[in-house]
């Protein structure tokens, strides 16, 4: 998508598409309680990078990450207004939120939900994780626009200096971890633990000398990550090491690790090769990216009936290989839906966005 400068990256659109793919596999082959495939499920060590796709909710790292970049990108050394930012930030992303969070209050009450328990969720929402839907991930993105500026100021002065930030959450993390014996919720789930990914991002950008046209170090880094995630998985992964949450120390750089990981492939993908998005697969992959929002959020109303669904009456998706197969033609299938979300609901509120880029 064309942003309010009038920059649009393909590449950036195509990583946003593998972003919500990784999600989409993560909910279409587990659900919310291992089924069709258990948790229990670790590739073997010949098809090791598929942990990656096991373990698809650090699709939403790499979203964090991306976010980092872009912004960087944007804002590199440039004066902003910051009431419009976050004025478009707001447009961009309110109105299908609050679509779906009525939405899903509408499956509630059909449900025979407690509807004072969703509605405070609801309520405190801007602050914690709580909104329905992967909203609670917007609440982060929006914690983290209040922080951009200082994270902004500190890249002015030098670019090594956010390091240090990167550093305090970890040594946060390490602190309440020794204290309470348990970090993934907040590691997950809140700034404390997406604020390296943000800021890993942005130095992606900074550093990306390190990275653009380095094909063997970038392949060698990502190999790493997809070893480090079979280990990871090996280990329980998300929900069972040995229980969720989960008092392995790993959630201390859990984090870090993904923010370094994703934002090398993001910077290398974005500076390596030329993007002009002529090609029809290149210009179906960005259609996916730009729409991945809406996919995002509404793909929980339809992914966990679908596996259901195809699992009882089409193919047997415990074999993990299979589930991802039918999990991408599933994500096929919810490109249109994201199609028409941008159409009508996103994309008229989109002309009221204000440039927030000013002119020196």
């Amino acid at each position: 998508m064309r942003s309010s400068t009038g920059e649009h990256y393909v590449a950036l659109d195509h990583v946003r598409a593998l972003a919500a793919l990784l999600v989409f596999t993560w909910h279409f082959a587990h659900g919310s309680a291992g089924y069709p495939v258990p948790f229990e499920y670790v590739p073997p060590f010949p098809a090791f990078f598929m942990a990656v796709l096991d373990e698809g909710h650090t699709g939403v790292a790499l979203f964090m990450a991306l976010s980092g970049y872009l912004f960087a990108r944007l804002l590199d050394h440039k004066p902003i207004h910051y009431g419009w930012f976050l004025w478009n930030r707001a447009i961009r992303l309110l109105p299908l939120l609050a679509l779906v969070i009525a939405m899903a209050g509408c499956l509630a009450l059909w449900q025979g939900q407690d509807m004072s328990a969703f509605w405070r969720s609801v309520r405190d929402g801007w602050y914690l994780p709580t909104l329905p839907n992967g909203g609670w991930s917007i609440t982060v993105e929006f914690h983290y626009y209040l922080v951009l500026p200082l994270l902004l100021w500190l890249l002015r002065r030098s670019r090594w200096l956010p390091l240090c930030v990167v550093a305090l959450a970890m040594g946060l993390r390490c602190a309440l971890w020794v204290r309470h014996g348990e970090i993934q919720t907040l590691a997950y789930a809140t700034l404390l633990g997406r604020i390296d990914q943000f800021v890993l991002g942005m130095l992606a950008f900074h550093f990306r000398e390190l990275w653009v046209g380095r094909h063997l170090r970038t392949w060698g880094l990502l190999a790493a990550f997809a070893l480090f995630y079979w280990y990871f998985d090996g280990k329980g992964g998300f929900y069972l090491n040995p229980r969720f949450p989960s008092g392995d120390w790993l959630w201390v750089v859990l984090p870090t690790i993904e923010g370094l990981a994703w934002s090398a492939l993001i910077a290398w993908y974005d500076g390596s090769f030329t993007h002009a998005g002529r090609s029809k697969l290149s210009r179906v992959i960005a259609a996916a990216g730009a729409y991945s929002y809406s996919i995002y959020l509404l793909h929980f109303f339809v992914v966990f009936q679908m596996a259901r669904l195809v699992h009882q009456h089409v193919a047997d998706l415990s074999s993990f290989p299979i589930a991802c197969a039918w999990a991408f033609a599933g994500f096929c299938c919810m490109v249109p839906l994201g199609h028409a979300s941008y159409r009508f609901i996103e994309a008229p509120c989109l002309a009221l966005r204000r440039r927030y880029v000013m002119q020196r």
